[in-house]
């Protein structure tokens, strides 16, 4: 059977603009996106985020611009409208262990609640309590205590002053202290040379009376103390006294305010407990020195106060005021710090110091009660920050540290805080390639059955009315929501068209909606350049030829070579040995197809088939396969001679940076057949295609960017009429050509055939019958039996054959002539 052409409609899917359905994307861009051809992955997504049980994290695996982030995201949001709103987090100082600050669950708008209602009592406390202690009130009560007090102390010392006057001295009190002065008979103090000049027995007599006078002194002091502190303690409970009220108030509204049944009631009732008692405890410091006091007395007091106030301060570090549903959380850089939470340090002298008003939440404890995306290559980035998540994973509970080695550790660093770990509920969302996902299946397993929710998005998807549709609409939103102009149906037909282009597919669509986003703006870019109102079918053309423009020059170099005679490619007549194929050139960014020479040389021997790229390691293991395969069927296609006495070698001409792939074994085969048979290949068409063991030809890749890697070649030189290419039967369904393709066949200028055993190739290339059809193969194995000696040569394979038996003749002939020279030197 002969090789078949394929008609221009074959060689691309058409849409027609008017079975879209709509005049301007307009009028979708306020219908729902749904999750175009990933309908296994949005009932996965679904599960998963409806389920509430631990370790049923979803992994959400698939290519990047496949939709996977912003339609999960958009899940999310959906679920979580249906989860109720989670409670705030507070981190409040523990007076009992100040090192080990205490975490508070709050009802949603309680912890905003509870942290302005302690912010307002510190305020008014602090101006309220002077007031109140400068009432007149306080003062006469205050006054009504010193008084009693002076007026028993001035009793005892008058006991004292009699007894020191008794004995010639005078007491007076200076400083807080106890001085008396030696008197003479007058009254009069007495110098130190009077007292000295004193007879021996008086200065005895005043040396007793001094020691009697100390021992006085001391029965009087020990007489008063207990009276000062009897003074002072009353001041102190007149103090709380008056005070406890204001305090007692201002907890009474907090403690009104937060009414609702809480799980962390008891400890926040204790904890307001300590605030009271830590701010009666502290009264003195709520009251402003003295004009006459020393200015760095008052710069103290300051300081202790507003660090009692601190102490009494609520830090809120989730905020969860005016939610309506859970939070959803996209974690775009996850760190230790951001995803886990940290410690803020403040620096005091030399001494670095954290209090819990420096705790910051991450972005697990954020997303408490919903849910948190993430990629894992991100989580790979960071050292341990993977291994930290997994414990997390395996307990459920987060406590926010300090690094190793931070502010917080070593020589002047204090304590370390140690805030009290919470319980999180969230579940997390973890986008990977499907490399990934199995890595991480075989690194870690412990790990991996976390995540127990696949969500498995395509590369490609089956296309239909209702995907065509859906895509529209994304066309549609990306215009809305960057405010662009619309599409027109013939653009958007032209849109969709690029979707099958990418998939190499006439049946299904690429789910690689970034890329479909991207054309859609720079179309409509240049839509707006030229002034338009609705991107047309002209500037999605432009858009594209543009995008060439910014990435071809590689491919403009190569085909340069071409033209500029540097490679040798023919393109016209035919030339035994010599083959051209298509291969393709993949950048990243971008791909294209270019034409490489191959060619075959035979001989006599036994040394088989030689690779010659595989020789020099210049390829892969796909391309090794390939040739074995080639040589298998090679070998099977002359059984019939066996043993087959062949040297043969094949090389890509002017291939220098190695060749990997399988779609040139056809060429590589056609190059053999045809150094054997002597029979001459049309250079005009250009060959790919890969072989089994039995000759039947398999599809390859980039089948688009080949044909017009080669066409392009052509019609540099001039289209004639003969040039074309020879594919795999099975790539039909997978042309999506360029339209100057199209014109080009339409117009004879260009032909594209089809094969579906190597037998039809063989017959096209060389104009002769192939006689290698698995028909002709069995009549051959049956004519075995006559003589072949009379054989007419009017197939390829019956010219290879004639040559193949030369070949083993000459084998014999030259194994004989070794032989005979061999017994004559013995």
């Amino acid at each position: 059977m002969p090789a078949f052409a394929l008609a221009p409609h074959q060689l691309r899917l058409t849409i027609d603009p008017a079975t879209l359905g709509f005049a301007s994307t307009a009028e979708l861009q306020d219908l729902p996106l749904p999750w175009i051809g990933q309908e296994r992955a949005q009932a996965a997504a679904q599960f998963g985020l409806g389920l509430h049980q631990p370790d049923y994290h979803l992994f959400v695996l698939g290519e990047v611009g496949s939709g996977r982030a912003s339609l999960l995201r958009q899940a999310m949001q959906t679920a979580a409208a249906e989860r109720a709103v989670p409670p705030d987090l507070c981190y409040l100082h523990n007076f009992d262990k100040p090192d080990h600050p205490l975490a508070l669950r709050l009802p949603a708008g309680q912890g905003r609640q509870l942290r302005q209602g302690m912010a307002d009592m510190a305020k008014n406390l602090q101006a309220d309590i002077p007031k109140h202690l400068a009432a007149a009130a306080f003062k006469a009560d205050a006054e009504r205590i010193e008084k009693t007090w002076q007026a028993q102390e001035s009793e005892a010392f008058a006991v004292l002053d009699a007894f020191a006057e008794a004995r010639q001295f005078r007491i007076s009190r200076e400083g807080g202290q106890m001085v008396f002065t030696l008197t003479g008979p007058k009254g009069q103090p007495l110098t130190e040379a009077e007292a000295r000049a004193l007879p021996r027995e008086r200065r005895a007599e005043i040396d007793a009376a001094e020691h009697a006078l100390r021992t006085e002194i001391a029965r009087f002091l020990e007489a008063t103390r207990p009276l000062e502190r009897a003074r002072d303690d009353a001041l102190i409970a007149l103090r709380r006294h008056s005070i406890k009220p204001l305090v007692e108030h201002a907890l009474h509204d907090i403690r009104q305010g937060l009414r609702k049944q809480i799980k962390d009631t008891v400890k926040l009732t204790h904890w307001l407990d300590q605030v009271e008692h830590a701010v009666l405890d502290h009264i003195g410091l709520f009251e402003p020195g003295d004009a006459e006091q020393n200015a760095d007395a008052e710069d103290d007091r300051k300081d202790a106060l507003d660090d009692l106030l601190a102490r009494c301060q609520v830090n809120l570090v989730v905020d969860n005021h005016g939610r309506t549903a859970a939070p959803v959380v996209v974690e775009d850089n996850p760190t230790m710090r951001t995803l886990f939470g940290s410690i803020e340090h403040g620096s005091d002298a030399d001494t670095v110091q954290a209090d819990h008003t420096g705790i910051h939440a991450g972005s697990l404890l954020k997303a408490h009660g919903g849910f948190i995306l993430l990629h894992l290559h991100d989580l790979a980035a960071e050292e341990g920050l993977w291994q930290r998540l997994r414990r997390f994973l395996r307990c459920g509970r987060l406590q926010i540290d300090e690094p190793s080695g931070g502010p917080g550790h070593g020589p002047g660093g204090g304590a370390a805080l140690q805030p009290e770990p919470v319980d999180v509920d969230v579940k997390i969302v973890l986008i990977g390639s499907v490399d990934e996902y199995y890595a991480l299946q075989d690194a870690d397993p412990d790990a991996a059955r976390r995540f127990r929710v696949k969500v498995d998005f395509s590369d490609r998807f089956a296309a239909t009315p209702a995907t065509h549709q859906a895509t529209a609409i994304l066309v549609a939103q990306v215009c809305k929501k960057r405010g662009l102009p619309h599409f027109g149906p013939d653009a958007v037909a032209l849109l969709l068209e690029q979707t099958h282009r990418e998939a190499d597919d006439q049946r299904r669509q690429s789910a690689r909606f970034a890329h479909t986003e991207a054309l859609a703006i720079e179309s409509a870019a240049l839509c707006k350049a030229r002034g338009g109102t609705l991107v047309r079918t002209a500037d999605v053309q432009a858009a594209l030829a543009a995008r060439t423009q910014r990435h071809n020059q590689p491919e403009e170099e190569l085909h340069d070579s071409i033209t500029e005679g540097e490679r040798l490619i023919s393109l016209a007549g035919s030339i035994t040995g010599q083959i051209n194929a298509m291969t393709q050139i993949d950048l990243g960014d971008y791909r294209f197809g270019f034409p490489v020479r191959i060619t075959a040389r035979t001989f006599a021997g036994q040394e088989g088939l030689l690779n010659i790229e595989r020789e020099v390691d210049m390829s892969g293991p796909i391309h090794d396969k390939g040739v074995l395969i080639l040589h298998s069927y090679l070998t099977a296609l002359f059984s019939h001679v066996a043993p087959l006495a062949l040297n043969a070698s094949i090389v890509f001409e002017q291939e220098y940076s190695g060749v990997e792939g399988d779609s040139a074994s056809c060429a590589e085969l056609y190059a053999l057949l045809s150094s054997l048979s002597g029979l001459p290949l049309r250079q005009g068409i250009a060959v790919t295609g890969a072989l089994n063991q039995h000759g039947e030809v398999l599809p390859v890749g980039g089948i688009n960017e080949k044909i017009e890697g080669w066409f392009r070649a052509c019609s540099t030189a001039g289209l004639d009429g003969t040039q074309g290419v020879l594919i795999p039967a099975r790539n039909q369904r997978h042309l999506m050509l360029d339209r100057s393709v199209l014109d080009a066949v339409e117009r004879g200028l260009f032909h594209v055939y089809t094969m579906g055993h190597v037998s039809e190739g063989i017959a096209l290339l060389t104009g002769e019958a192939s006689g290698m059809s698995p028909a002709e193969l069995l009549q051959v194995q049956a004519d075995e039996l006559a003589d072949r000696a009379t054989a007419v040569e009017d197939t390829v394979m019956q010219r290879a054959e004639l040559t193949l038996r030369a070949y083993r003749r000459a084998c014999q002939i030259a194994g004989t002539a070794r032989r005979g020279r061999g017994a004559r030197g013995r």
